[in-house]
């Protein structure tokens, strides 16, 4: 969304900032409103969702679903991913989670799927698009999965049949074996008409920011994007389970 702004000099300019900023402590809010107004008087008609200090002297610039980094003046900009030196994380991948949380009783699980394995103790939701090759590929990974609830909200934003597919999945008498013989066999679903939540379901992931598919959401509210392997899966599922 906002890489056509800046030019490969730009890179460069920001990394050379990047290593001059140190860190301080935190400043008052106004402060951060007032780097906020510089970056939208600079950037005229980008949506700023939000502005803090960073412990290490940069600015984080929330726009949409992107990080930017810059200083008081908003003299540089950096975009890109920021990495811990002493730890080695990747900073922006991590606050980028925690702004992407999503409280999991706040999910309308009424426009989901349900599908339970054992004893269905541990939740997971997952948003899958029915033209979606990554989709499909996780799903392998799903069927393993013991004593868990697995919620699938269909997300048709693929390709122009997607919503189609959606709509004949959702009229059918068992949604969760439908999805399944198509996305795992490849067995379309006979084409059906009923008052399918395929808007509802639309605007849910746009209201959510899911800008593709697979996104799992789980029941800490933290999320993911991509195909995950199942040791990935199981894993997030403990980690959950425990807070």
């Amino acid at each position: 969304m906002f890489s056509k702004l800046f030019s490969s000099r730009a890179w460069v300019a920001a990394f050379l900032f990047a290593g001059l900023v140190g860190g301080g402590q935190a400043v008052a809010a106004d402060q951060s409103a007032a780097v906020q107004k510089r970056f939208e008087s600079l950037f005229e008609g980008v949506p700023v969702d939000g502005v803090v200090r960073t412990p290490y002297g940069l600015y984080e610039v929330q726009v949409g679903g992107e990080l930017l980094y810059t200083d008081e003046n908003v003299s540089y900009i950096m975009q890109g991913v920021l990495i811990d030196t002493a730890t080695r994380t990747n900073v922006t991948s991590e606050r980028q989670e925690a702004l992407s949380a999503v409280p999991f009783e706040e999910l309308p699980l009424e426009l989901a799927f349900v599908q339970k394995h054992g004893s269905g103790s541990r939740r997971m939701a997952v948003f899958e698009d029915p033209n979606c090759g990554y989709c499909k590929q996780m799903r392998h990974a799903l069927r393993e999965l013991e004593d868990v609830t697995i919620y699938t909200f269909m997300y048709p934003i693929l390709s122009p049949d997607s919503a189609e597919k959606v709509e004949a999945v959702w009229c059918t008498d068992d949604k969760a074996a439908a999805w399944d013989a198509w996305m795992l066999n490849g067995r379309e679903p006979a084409a059906a008409k009923c008052k399918a939540p395929v808007a509802e379901l639309v605007a849910l992931g746009q209201r959510l920011n899911v800008r593709g598919t697979p996104t799992t959401i789980f029941e800490d509210g933290t999320r993911i994007s991509g195909a995950l392997p199942l040791a990935t899966i199981e894993a997030r599922l403990t980690e959950a389970e425990a807070l």
